[in-house]
Parts: structure tokens; sequence; C-alpha cells
């Protein structure tokens, strides 16, 4: 059995981010120890930046945790000022729940984040109007389907859908 313990100063950290707003480092906490259900990590954003844009999961519910620094919490239409000590429920739903942390401060905005790990998972982008689809594997955490809102219901769900093959098939079976 792995060790059910781990250090955040010896855990894992990579960084992300995009462009002059987003940026952030995460040290993974749950994964390297087997953690299947709900995820965890220290999330560090560096001032005047984001650490992801905004945005809504239609499973997942996550919790921040405030350890260092100060910031702003977007949450639907409103912000939220956040600091040290700050407890935040983000919960599964539609734009209305959309959230999105931003360092407003002068040292990193540090925060412990807990969420559940429900796959395949729906996520909506209000801002860039898109919205993203992750597989049921968390093995790939890069691999996302996504697409632009403006082409949500252009198919309906019979289209294409000609039943060549159901015909074929019942023929078959009756010879």
């Amino acid at each position: 059995m792995t060790k059910p313990v781990i250090n955040v100063a010896e855990a894992e950290t990579h960084s992300g981010g995009s462009g002059a707003h987003f940026a952030h480092s995460m040290t993974e906490l749950s994964l390297p120890l087997g953690a299947r259900q709900i995820g965890a990590n220290v999330t560090r954003i560096p001032p005047g930046k984001a650490a992801f844009p905004f945005h809504h999961h239609h499973g997942n519910e996550e919790h921040f945790f405030i350890l260092g620094g100060v910031g702003v919490l977007r949450l639907g239409k409103e912000v939220h000022e956040v600091k040290p000590q700050d407890y935040i429920v983000n919960l599964p739903g539609g734009p209305e729940s959309a959230h999105q942390l931003i360092n407003t401060g002068e040292e990193d905005l540090v925060f412990l984040a807990i969420s559940t790990s429900i796959v395949p998972e729906v996520v909506g982008y209000p801002d860039s109007a898109k919205t993203g689809v992750r597989p049921a594997s968390l093995d790939d955490d890069d691999f996302r389907f996504l697409m632009s809102d403006s082409a949500k219901n252009t198919r309906a769900y019979w289209d294409g859908e000609d039943g060549r093959k159901v015909e074929g098939i019942i023929a078959a079976r009756r010879r």
C-alpha cells in the first residue's frame, strides 16, 4: 500500500497558464496517494493573474481554503474579496455558478483546492462562450473536447441516422 501521507514541500509541482493574464503552479496532493473520488492540491497564483478561465462545472463541486495572499472570487455576476482563512464552496451548475480566483495583491495567492473527481465532466466557460468535456480517464489531464457554444444544438438528435445498418442487420437475421 502507498504511504497515506504526503508533505507539500516534497510533492510534485507543475506550472501552467497562458498569455498575460493566466498563470499558476499546482502541487498535487491526492493523486500521488491513490485518491480516486476526491482531488486536492495547493495552488499558487502570482500577483496580477488568474489561475484559470472563468468556468462552471456541471458535475463537480470545488472547495478552496485561502492559505495566503489576497484576491477576489468571481462568482456568477458577483465579485467577493478573499483573504487568508476564507473558505469557498463552488457548487456544480450553470453560468450562475461560474467561478474564478484572481490575485489582486502583491504576493502569491495560495489556496488548498479540494474537489470531487466526477468524470466525464462538462465545463462551461462563459467569458469565451465555449464548453469543454473531459473524458472518463484522469490519465491525460490535457485531453478535453472543446467546442464553441455557437455550435450547440446545430444538429438534431436524429440527424444523419438513416437506419441502413439497422435494416442490414434485420435482413441478415431473417435469411
